[in-house]
């Protein structure tokens, strides 16, 4: 079946016949369906209009949210990228530290091992050096326990032994060949 238009109504005639309906009725009535067919026609055309636009800006938004949907994509990827960079900087600024740190504690460590090596050195000196002092004291005590050597007198030499002298080596000197410990006295006294 066709589709009746307003043009159809308007061109449609009827045939008459004796008692038919009354014609200004029948055009009144037809007037009035042309009238609301155009007002429809209009109405759809306007609605036809509009879906066309909506279907427009469906398409625009669609189009927006692909894009969107991309640009948050991207954003994640950039994120998880800088993320991950970032982990990886933290990570290289850890090992750093960390070799930094080494370095300075093998560093103290060193200077601690030479500082321990520097006092156990001057620990040896000063016992060295504590013998050294023993051993001469008891060299000179002894020597004054000895009733045959007077002492000499004593001379002024800061570089040499109170005994010696320029003109006499320590092996001129006359106790050189005697016994260092004549009698017991001069170990007793250093002892204490």
């Amino acid at each position: 079946m066709n589709k009746i238009t307003v043009i159809d109504i308007q061109h449609k005639t009827f045939k008459r016949k004796l008692q038919g309906y009354d014609p200004a009725d029948v055009d009144q009535f037809l007037d009035e369906l042309i009238e609301t067919l155009e007002d429809e026609a209009q109405h759809r055309a306007a609605l036809e209009a509009d879906i066309s636009d909506l279907r427009e800006r469906i398409s625009h938004f669609k189009a927006m949210e692909e894009s969107l949907q991309h640009t948050l994509l991207l954003a994640q990827r950039t994120a998880d990228e800088v993320k991950a960079s970032a982990h990886k900087e933290a990570d290289l600024i850890r090992a750093e530290a960390r070799l930094s740190v080494e370095k300075e504690i093998a560093s103290y460590s060193d200077r601690a091992n030479d500082a321990r090596r520097e006092s156990q050195r001057a620990v040896e000196t000063a016992e060295q050096a504590k013998s050294e002092l023993r051993s001469l004291l008891m060299t000179h005590l002894a020597l004054l326990d000895r009733p045959d050597v007077q002492p000499p007198a004593p001379t002024p030499a800061p570089l040499q032994t109170a005994f010696e002298t320029p003109e006499r080596s320590a092996t001129e000197l006359p106790f050189a060949t005697q016994p260092a410990f004549a009698n017991g006295s001069a170990a007793a006294l250093v002892e204490h």
